[in-house]
């Protein structure tokens, strides 16, 4: 597979990408196991019903370069949280396009989603282990928040808690790639 060398840009998936987006979610689980909160095998088996219902419970984006899809995130609305927090989840960005800014467009477009949907907090959990991610989110204004459990899944991982006030003026610009929201 050809290494991709144009811009990225990041779109809504929607019920005419669905596919797509279950593509990249099973690659990256199969590529990064350890960074969800799920697995391969339980995803392989949910059926086309269940993959588009998550359009209807979070809002889904893929990362694109020269029309592949490079990466993915949501933001999901837990039924545990305040009404105006949300979550940042499923995070991924293939290891062919890391370092290039894609992760940064991905943060950027869900953060920018949650301020449109009104939120005024995202939350987040990393693996402890994962320092190129907390590096990431640390880029986009997110701070420890003092929480961590233990991940049950791969051997017990220590995730720990992250947090941004959704405020665009104060974070950091992000590369000149487009964002379609």
């Amino acid at each position: 597979m050809a290494d991709p060398k144009g811009p990225a840009s990041v779109v809504p998936v929607t019920e005419d990408n669905w596919r797509t987006y279950r593509d990249v979610r099973l690659a990256a689980l199969l590529d990064t196991p350890r960074a969800f909160a799920n697995t391969y095998a339980v995803s392989a088996a949910y059926s086309d019903e269940s993959w588009l219902a998550r359009l209807t419970s979070m809002r889904v984006f893929l990362a694109m370069v020269d029309d592949r899809p490079v990466g993915t995130v949501s933001i999901w609305h837990g039924a545990d949280q305040p009404d105006d927090e949300i979550y940042l989840i499923g995070m991924w960005v293939s290891a062919s396009v890391r370092g290039r800014g894609v992760g940064d467009l991905l943060v950027a477009a869900a953060l920018d989603a949650a301020g449109q949907d009104g939120y005024v907090r995202v939350h987040l959990e990393v693996a402890q282990e994962n320092l190129p991610a907390q590096r990431l989110y640390e880029r986009h204004g997110f701070a420890p928040t003092g929480t961590s459990w233990d991940n049950p899944l791969y051997g017990g991982i220590k995730e720990i808690g992250y947090a941004v006030a959704v405020d665009p003026a104060c974070r950091p610009p992000v590369s000149s790639e487009t964002v379609e929201a």
